[in-house]
């Protein structure tokens, strides 16, 4: 699953989770099959949690609370097995750990163009002074504006764009090969190599370890 929001896009993986803070227009695009639960909080009981959008790790504790809260329409404190099971997700959504698969947009006009041109074709083997050059600025200056805007260099950030493009392509089960090519990697064994960097396995294993259920 994809969530785009005015700030940037995230990427939700199998058995990953993504917090949405209150008030933020997004909007959701699936890759391949997808089953979902959503949890709404109260906003009081938010005060801990991020004020920006991330994608998490889900425990199978937190999975299986998910599911259970998931049966009931509504979970109230004035029900004590309710406010048990509240308090348990809370602790728990305290405590996950968040996992680098977001990109943000950045707002400047000329560093859009360049990166609305890397998503319409990640794998643009061009390099970033002739892409800067299309967008109308050059490529220090573009550079300047991504590490002020994203907190990534340009070519930092189009490495992350080819990740969350290759996780989208595996999700919806494509092929290592193929996901390597369209994202951009001129070999499977540079992306893999890349994928594990990012995210300390391979892609086989990272898709292996996960339920067949897919629950997010």
């Amino acid at each position: 699953m994809t969530v785009e929001t005015f700030d940037g896009t995230w990427v939700v993986p199998p058995r990953r989770a993504v917090w949405i803070p209150a008030e933020t227009p997004h909007r959701l695009a699936m890759s391949g099959p997808v089953s979902m639960r959503t949890l709404y909080l109260r906003a009081g009981m938010a005060k801990t949690l991020p004020r920006r959008c991330c994608v998490v790790n889900v425990s199978p504790l937190m999975q299986e609370l998910i599911l259970h809260a998931c049966r009931h329409p509504r979970l109230t404190r004035r029900s004590k097995r309710h406010a048990h099971l509240i308090d348990l997700i809370l602790d728990q959504l305290e405590t996950v750990q968040a996992i680098p698969l977001q990109l943000s947009t950045p707002s400047d006009q000329r560093a859009l163009r360049v990166a609305r041109i890397l998503e319409r074709e990640p794998a643009d083997a061009r390099s970033l002074v002739a892409l800067c050059r299309q967008a109308g600025a050059s490529k220090r200056t573009i550079e300047r504006i991504f590490a002020r805007e994203t907190s990534l260099s340009l070519g930092k950030w189009r490495q992350q764009l080819r990740l969350l493009r290759s996780l989208q392509l595996l999700a919806a089960g494509e092929k290592i090969t193929t996901a390597a090519l369209e994202a951009g990697y001129s070999t499977p064994s540079a992306f893999i190599a890349m994928f594990r960097k990012a995210l300390g396995t391979t892609p086989r294993q990272y898709f292996e370890k996960l339920p067949a259920a897919r629950n997010r």
